[in-house]
């Protein structure tokens, strides 16, 4: 058995940095989860119009409604079986702004019915967006978004592309620093860049059985629908 990441990655996941390799198969069969802490150099927005959408989307833990430099940044990513027995994975990222302190949270799971990772977004899981990996020449993993879809009660549509972000992110490692690199980049396409951040963090793994998953990291609200 192999991690979400491997399943859809197939051959090359092989191609990945070996610590990008290692980062990437935390899951059921690992035992081990990733907490990485580092800072983010920038924390940007898009024009200000798009910050009240941030803002209605921050209320969820769902992008960042702030800006800013040199921000200390926390990501913890552990493997559970959700309520549904589907291995998934939070991505839950800390941004600890001067006064305040914002969350980006998401659980990812493997859908073999879309080829893909699905990545449900926010406290609640009311977006689901469907994630394509793949590898760049320097080793790096490449992650952009597809799909988008809204799950509430009975509502249940894709997000049309007017409105909806396009996400690209790109983790890597850099061997001379040591550390794990990340860029973030949301646009729309009508709109231009809506949100992102880059910055660097190092990693500590550990053992799931004995660490556990802390309370808060799972969502309010499990959707089943993919």
């Amino acid at each position: 058995m192999t991690s979400i990441f491997q399943r859809v990655l197939g051959a090359d996941f092989d191609r990945l940095h070996p610590r990008i390799q290692r980062r990437f198969s935390v899951g059921l069969d690992s035992g081990e989860a990733c907490v990485g802490r580092g800072t983010m150099d920038r924390v940007w927005h898009g024009p200000r119009f798009v910050r009240p959408f941030l803002a209605l989307g921050g209320s969820r833990n769902i992008l960042v409604p702030q800006t800013g430099t040199d921000i200390p940044f926390t990501i913890e990513n552990f493997p559970y079986a959700d309520s549904f027995g589907r291995e998934t994975v939070t991505f839950v990222r800390t941004f600890t702004f001067p006064g305040r302190t914002r969350r980006f949270d998401a659980t990812m799971i493997h859908s073999p019915e879309r080829n893909c990772v699905v990545d449900y977004l926010g406290t609640h899981q009311h977006l689901a967006t469907d994630l394509h990996f793949t590898v760049d020449a320097g080793g790096a993993l490449v992650i952009r978004s597809g799909d988008h879809r809204f799950r509430e009660g009975p509502a249940d549509f894709r997000v049309p592309e007017l409105i909806a972000g396009d996400a690209v992110v790109r983790e890597s490692y850099d061997d001379a620093a040591g550390r794990f690199r990340i860029e973030v980049n949301v646009s729309n396409r009508r709109f231009g860049p809506l949100f992102g951040y880059e910055g660097s963090f190092e990693a500590e793994f550990v053992d799931v059985a004995e660490r556990g998953v802390r309370a808060g990291l799972r969502p309010v609200r499990e959707e089943a629908r993919v």
